[in-house]
């Protein structure tokens, strides 16, 4: 299964925002082709229509089908970015907070998940304020989700700066969760002051900036494509931070592991000064790991 997912787990975030951009645009389309209709949840002064006026009318079994799939499968990439980690074939946790980061976007993930197959369900015609806090769990999830990701992705970057992947995937869902907010905040003030079009436009960028959210997540599988027999990037030492900073992510007596000496007998080759370095060059001084990322 290992092996399965390593190769193709990359596919499923791609298959996740193929699906929720595949609706939107259905959903677009239809409203356009049936010549920009005002539905009976629209206000009188409003002439862009929310997804969720559109979804609330002939294309609900699509909305709701079509967000369940989404939701499903991108709740999935979290699995399985969970479980490759773990097995090494990702850069692996090297701390017992790294993991616990992981584990709260998995469940802020699976809460804004919930928030829109909800809001889908209960829609704006029959069910208002239901959707109207649906949407806010939705965004939310997805936003605070966001956050502890990137909170993990910086941990690990300072163990495994050689992994520019993680620098990348850091900085993209950091700009998502600057960007979304922006957006959050301008859509609610639009609503409160009953500037529905504007508002009605800034929700359909939102889900738009989402597609964009969930296809970047391709990018976090891809070293698990040059990783076959491997852990990504282990060494002693690496094994060394994980073992011994297991409640934090400093490592801990690293020198144990340095080329293979341990504590009880240091190895003194022949040819030395008995401190590891030929007689007659200075002992080179330790250089202090950074601590950026």
């Amino acid at each position: 299964m290992t092996f399965f997912l390593s190769y193709w787990a990359f596919l499923v975030p791609v298959f996740s925002a193929c699906v929720w951009l595949a609706m939107l645009i259905a959903m677009l389309a239809t409203w356009s082709v049936q010549g920009y209709p005002h539905y009976s949840s629209m206000d009188e002064t409003q002439n862009i229509a929310y997804i969720s006026d559109v979804g609330a009318q002939g294309l609900k079994p699509l909305f709701v089908s079509m967000s369940a799939v989404t939701v499903v499968s991108f709740d999935l990439v979290f699995i399985f970015e969970r479980w490759l980690r773990h097995t090494g074939r990702l850069a692996y946790n090297t701390s017992i907070w790294q993991k616990i980061y992981s584990a709260l976007s998995i469940i802020a993930a699976i809460a804004g998940g919930a928030g829109l197959i909800l809001l889908s369900v209960f829609d704006t015609v029959h069910h208002p304020r239901l959707h109207n806090y649906f949407l806010a769990l939705f965004i939310g999830g997805y936003i605070v989700s966001a956050i502890f990701i990137c909170w993990e992705y910086q941990r690990l970057g300072i163990h495994f700066r050689q992994h520019a992947v993680l620098r990348i995937s850091f900085w993209i869902k950091l700009f998502f969760i600057l960007f979304e907010l922006a957006l959050c905040v301008a859509f609610g003030v639009s609503s409160n002051q009953r500037k529905w079009n504007v508002a009605a436009v800034l929700e359909w960028v939102i889900s738009f900036v989402y597609f964009f959210y969930v296809l970047s997540f391709f990018i976090d599988f891809l070293p698990a494509l040059r990783t076959k027999n491997h852990r990504s990037g282990a060494t002693q030492m690496d094994m060394a931070r994980m073992e011994a900073g297991a409640n934090g992510d400093a490592a801990a007596n690293g020198g144990r592991y340095y080329r293979g000496q341990s504590d009880e007998a240091p190895m003194v080759e022949a040819n030395t000064n008995g401190n590891g370095v030929h007689p007659g060059y200075p002992k080179p001084e330790a250089v202090p790991a950074s601590r950026n990322f």
